[in-house]
This record gives structure tokens, C-alpha cells and sequence, in this order.
């Protein structure tokens, strides 16, 4: 017996409603935004202290944190595997996700990683439990940036983040984007000061170990150099190399992770290898006429280049030779970090010296298991005494996609040094 047809189209037409319902909660629960925190279930791990040599081959781009954490970067998620020394990528150690947001660049310091998202928002987690520490609201990026598949630019070479040590001691992540820069405490995120600012003709170059941001500004004629004070936000110095165009580029050295503390620069023409090389500190930038090739690295305060194949360690203050180390020929600078040079032969052998005496600390071939070592170095990185190089298929194609582009499907071959 069916029903009456008043009651079949009332019946037909709650059904409806409740598919509609049905239907807009999936949607609202798949695109809704939202955040996925998975913190950590073992213990921090310790430091570790490998031997040196090849310590494995990952898929994507190692960001090391406390010598003991690697953190990784994905399109929406942030992540870290244990031990910093295994061999391959492991299963996530904590992981961090948001949505529809997408990671924009992670820096560290300590046991603080702190996140930026495309939509401005500043996300710090603590890295022995990868739950959230603090967040505070940041300006957003200015344009898109293109990351490719290991997220190399997005943990090595974050844009619109810079870590900066204050004047008092504190330590401070300063965003900038949209007409802002936006200066926040590391230990919780509160607000330190703001500016407004005109995103499309100034660039946060980095802070200096003095506790100043640097920022190179054309907004009003020919380009300056100003310092701000990293605690305070307040505009000290404008200073402008003699001589130079109405256009500049700053090249920070000497940098800690995050381009922070650096106690250098090199200033140039856009697209002109000849540069000067400037120390920095409290007063006016000092020239170091060491510092000006295009390929030289400050290190522990020496300048290192290769010159004429041979490399060569000056001060960086007087220009005094220090030392001068005739290696296998055709070496290039791969990284440096505090007490450590990396150089990398046209064999892809990893060859690393004491800054202070140019003495070799450890020398290898980069070969991880049968891939050899005919490839091209992409970006590299170094830190807490690793050493993490993408190798590119030859002849390197950059217009290539990612398969075409990275030797294997684990490109980056991180070693111990």
C-alpha cells in the first residue's frame, strides 16, 4: 500500500534535505580550516655523534635542529624523524598540519621551530614534543615562490622570516610581508613592535650579531642600507656604500640559521659579480676588501675563497693571509659553519678544513650506496656538523621537472663531517 502522493513529495523532500545536509557537512568537514597536531611519543632522542662519512640519502631537505631532529618541510605540514643520523627518512617523530594554509618557511633555533603559513599566521612548536608553543598573527607573503619537491627554499633559504638576537639579550622572529613587518618574541610570541612598511621596494636582508635588522630600501631614490633595532623596531642608521648605483644588493655572511647574527655583507649590482665585502658591528659598516670576491665565505672571522684552485683563509678585519691550501684542483665552496669549511671536488669528494688553520678535518667521496658520483650539487646546507647537498641529474636542466631535474628519488645524500 504506497502513500498518498501529498505525503510521498513531503517525504521526497526531507529526503533531499537531509542528503543536502548530508552533503554540505562532508564538504564543510573536508574543507573547513583546520589544524592536525601528532606530538611526539618516545623520548627526545640525544645528540648524536657519527663518524665522518656519508650518513644516508633522504627524499626531501633536512633542516637540523639541536643536533638531535631532523625537521622537514611539505606543502601543508611541517615534520620530524629521529635519529638526525639514520640512514633514511623514518616515520614522523611529531608532525604539524594546517588547512588550507600552505607552509611558507620554517627557521629554528634552540629547541624552538617556528613555522610561517601562507596566510601570515606564525606557528612555533617545541621541538622535543612537536606540540604547539605559541602562535601569533603575522603579515602575509608577498607573491608565490616556486618550492620544488624537496623543500630545500622553504627550511635553507625560508623567505619573509628572520630570527634576530636583540640588543638586550632576548631573541626575536621578525616577519615581514604586506606593508609589515612584524617583530615577535621567540620564547612566546608576543608582540614586540610593528611597522608599516612598503613591501614592493624594501628587503629584509638579515640581523646582525649586534642585534639590528637589515633592510635594503629604494622606496625614495637611490637604494640605502638601514638598520633597525631588532628589540625595538626603532630606525638607527641609513648608510650607503660610496660609489654605488641607484640599485643594491645585500648578501648577508657570517649567519646563523635563519640569517641570523650575521657579522658581514657584501654589497653589488643587481646581476654584477663585483662586490665589496663590509664588516658589520655597532658603528658604520667597515670595509673588507677580503669579503669582496663573489665566492668568499666568513667564517669564525676568516674569509675563505679559492683562488686560482688554491684556497686561501684571510682575516677578515686586516686582509692577512692566514694560510693557503694547495687541494685536489677545481675545488669549489660548498658551506660553512662555525669552526668547520666545507669544499666539494669535481669528483664530488667532500673535503673539510679548520677555518682557523686550513688543517683537514675529514675528506670523502659523496656516495651513498650504488647512485656514484656523477651528479651536479644543487643547494647544500650545513649545521651541527652535517652536511646536507641535493644532487642534480646532468647535464642539469632547470626548467626540468623534479624527476628530470634531481638525480634520484632521495636527491639530498647527507654526511657527517
Amino acid at each position: 500500500m504506497g502513500f498518498p502522493n501529498g505525503r510521498r513529495r513531503i517525504a521526497v523532500a526531507v529526503a533531499a534535505l537531509l542528503a543536502t545536509v548530508a552533503v554540505a557537512a562532508t564538504v564543510y568537514r573536508v574543507l573547513a580550516p583546520a589544524e592536525v597536531s601528532t606530538p611526539a611519543r618516545a623520548e627526545y632522542p640525544s645528540a648524536a655523534s657519527p663518524a665522518a662519512g656519508v650518513v644516508g640519502r633522504l627524499p626531501v631537505a633536512p633542516l637540523i635542529v639541536d643536533g638531535r631532529l631532523r625537521v622537514y618541510a611539505a606543502h601543508r605540514q611541517v615534520y620530524a624523524d629521529r635519529p638526525v643520523d639514520g640512514r633514511h627518512r623514518t616515520t614522523p617523530y611529531w608532525s604539524y598540519r594546517r588547512w588550507p594554509a600552505t607552509l611558507d618557511g620554517v627557521v629554528a633555533s634552540g629547541t624552538t621551530v617556528v613555522t610561517r603559513w601562507s596566510d601570515g599566521e606564525l606557528v612555533a612548536l617545541d621541538a622535543r614534543t612537536g606540540r604547539v608553543a605559541w602562535r601569533a598573527d603575522g603579515p602575509a607573503p608577498v607573491g608565490e615562490r616556486a618550492v620544488r619537491r624537496t623543500g630545500a627554499a622553504t627550511v635553507w633559504d625560508p623567505r619573509g622570516i628572520v630570527l634576530a638576537p636583540a640588543p638586550d639579550g632576548r631573541q626575536v622572529v621578525v616577519a615581514s610581508g604586506a606593508q609589515r613587518l612584524r617583530a615577535v618574541g621567540l620564547a612566546d610570541g608576543r608582540e614586540l613592535w610593528r611597522a608599516d612598511v612598503d613591501s614592493g621596494c624594501r628587503d629584509v636582508v638579515g640581523s646582525t650579531a649586534s642585534g639590528q635588522l637589515v633592510t635594503v630600501d629604494a622606496c625614495a631614490g637611490p637604494a640605502v642600507l638601514e638598520f633597525r633595532d631588532a628589540g625595538t623596531g626603532v630606525v638607527g642608521a641609513r648608510w650607503r656604500p660610496a660609489g654605488a648605483g641607484e640599485e643594491l644588493v645585500a648578501t648577508p655572511l657570517g649567519c646563523a640559521a635563519g640569517r641570523a647574527g650575521c657579522t658581514a655583507l657584501r654589497t653589488s649590482a643587481p646581476g654584477d659579480d663585483a662586490g665589496r665585502g663590509w664588516l658589520l658591528g655597532a658603528g658604520e659598516p667597515a670595509a673588507a676588501p677580503a669579503l669582496d670576491r663573489p665566492d668568499a665565505a666568513l667564517v669564525d672571522g676568516t674569509a675563505v675563497a679559492v683562488v686560482d684552485g688554491v684556497v686561501v683563509g684571510r682575516s677578515a678585519r686586516t686582509g692577512a693571509e692566514l694560510w693557503r691550501r694547495p687541494g685536489p684542483s677545481q675545488v669549489r665552496l660548498l658551506a660553512v659553519q662555525p669552526d668547520r669549511v666545507h669544499l666539494l671536488t669535481t669528483t664530488n669528494d667532500l673535503l673539510t678544513l679548520d677555518p682557523a688553520t686550513g688543517a683537514q678535518l675529514s675528506f670523502f667521496a659523496l656516495n651513498a650506496g650504488s647512485d656514484g658520483v656523477g651528479w651536479a650539487p644543487g643547494a647544500a646546507y650545513a649545521a651541527d656538523g652535517f652536511v646536507a647537498v641535493e644532487r642534480l641529474r646532468e647535464p642539469v636542466d632547470p626548467t626540468g621537472d623534479d624527476q628530470r631535474y634531481y638525480l634520484t628519488s632521495e636527491p639530498l645524500i647527507l654526511a657527517s663531517t
